[in-house]
């Protein structure tokens, strides 16, 4: 029976009494010497559900087409830890989504590149293997100038390397890892639910600059869980998309002619008098012929790398903790974002004059961020690789980063980071703090 007094089938009787038996018997076992109290978050107002990353993304996905009032083309190649969003996105066909499991990564990056030229909103998912397959047909859609959003939801390499663990080690593979110059833009999720909004403004930024984006996940944002606060989605601003009807100059239809943001027409295949060239071959300037002029070619380089150069985020390039100035700036990316957070409030309740800046925008860097970093005495940057922010930090700002390192597949704990500033405060090698601890495990692992 329940308390309304109505009688309860069998099975829900069953679960029933079950749990208050569980319950009961975590209470008065006595297991545990010591107790927690955890107190209520303090969260905004609203109606929340847990979500993962890869949920994030998938709904990011559903709504930045119904942003745009265009259909989704989502096409992939089922990876650990990606598989879930095609999954996802699958079961969602109602919402105007079209899925395709590809062959492999070169068909899945390909179709995806036909869907953006057709019209449609495209992305294609995988993990840091999956992005080396796709490295060339990236290249194509830079050339191609279409917009396409490539999620990456990276893992332990190289090669196969640890499908079911973390890392962060293919920020330098997705900024520099295609022949020629190929500047894409990249955008890293702080945290699960931020999955869904880096997603939202990958695609705002795919189409505003008609470039293909990477929007970095990671094993644990993808498969990590939290309250996420639902927003209204009428309150978003709508991502708009202008397909040209008519040519655009006195003698036809000019496919690399460019707007104030250095952007190309978005031309739907099948419109009268909008036929143009496609293919990898360098194309001249506003006519899109194929053309082999070394002063046109350098000329185009520098027109594609100024476009992505000059992006203006669509979402905070950083979140900030602390002052604006002080002796130690933790900056991260990725996954660290909750670890970096909760040290750096610790150390700041502790006394220490620390602040944190997570980036999200890393290419481009957030414009300020060299002119941030100076005003601190240390750079730290906790990373899950062996340092790839902090030598683009210090080669492009001439600061000395210090690097808090570790590849073992799990993600930083908060007194890792808070023993790593203690350590930056006390003049010591944080480096070779962390090759101390390399060389432990290695002895253990020995046996010794």
């Amino acid at each position: 029976m329940t308390n309304s007094g109505k009688k309860l089938p069998a099975v829900a009787l069953a679960n029933a009494q079950t749990l208050k038996a569980g319950y009961h018997f975590g209470e008065t076992a006595e297991l545990f010497s010591e107790q927690f109290h955890v107190d209520p978050a303090k969260l905004p107002p609203g109606q929340y559900r847990k979500i993962t990353g890869n949920e994030a993304v998938v709904l990011g996905m559903i709504t930045a087409a119904g942003l745009a009032g265009k259909e989704l083309l989502y096409a992939s190649y089922p990876i650990t830890p990606a598989s879930d969003i095609l999954h996802g996105l699958a079961a969602h066909k109602n919402y105007n989504i079209v899925t395709f499991q590809a062959e492999d990564e070169i068909a899945a990056v390909g179709a995806a590149i036909g869907g953006s030229f057709g019209g449609s909103l495209a992305a294609t998912g995988t993990s840091g293997p999956g992005i080396a397959l796709k490295s060339e047909a990236m290249g194509l859609a830079v050339m191609l100038e279409l917009p396409l959003v490539v999620v990456n939801v990276q893992r332990g390499g190289p090669s196969t390397g640890l499908p079911t663990k973390t890392e962060q080690s293919d920020l330098l593979q997705v900024l520099f890892g295609r022949n020629g110059e190929c500047p894409i833009p990249v955008i890293a999720a702080a945290s699960p639910s931020d999955c869904y909004s880096a997603t939202i403004e990958a695609f705002r930024i795919a189409v505003k600059y008609m470039t293909p984006v990477v929007m970095l996940s990671d094993g644990y944002l993808a498969n990590g869980s939290e309250p996420w606060l639902i927003p209204d989605v009428k309150q978003m601003e709508p991502i708009v998309i202008d397909h040209p009807t008519a040519p655009n100059d006195a003698e036809g239809f000019m496919p690399y002619k460019r707007n104030e943001h250095g952007t190309r027409p978005w031309a739907i295949p099948g419109t009268p008098g909008l036929e143009h060239r496609i293919g990898g071959l360098e194309k001249q300037d506003v006519t899109g012929n194929v053309s082999y002029d070394p002063v046109n070619h350098e000329r185009m380089v520098q027109l594609r790398a100024n476009k992505v150069a000059e992006i203006e985020p669509a979402g905070p390039p950083y979140l900030w903790t602390g002052a604006d100035a002080g002796d130690v700036l933790i900056v991260g990316w990725g996954n660290t974002f909750g670890a970096i957070k909760s040290a750096t409030l610790e150390l700041r309740k502790a006394g220490a004059q620390v602040a944190a800046c997570h980036v999200r925008y890393l290419n481009p860097l957030p414009a300020d961020l060299g002119t941030k970093m100076r005003r601190f005495k240390h750079v730290l940057v906790p990373e899950l690789n062996l340092g790839q922010l902090r030598m683009i930090l210090r080669a492009k700002y001439l600061v000395d980063a210090q690097g808090l390192n570790k590849v073992r597949g799990q993600p930083f704990t908060i007194h890792e980071v808070v023993d790593a500033v203690q350590g930056l405060l006390a003049g010591k090698d944080v480096a070779a703090r962390m090759r101390l601890d390399h060389t432990e495990i290695a002895v253990a692992a020995d046996g010794g």
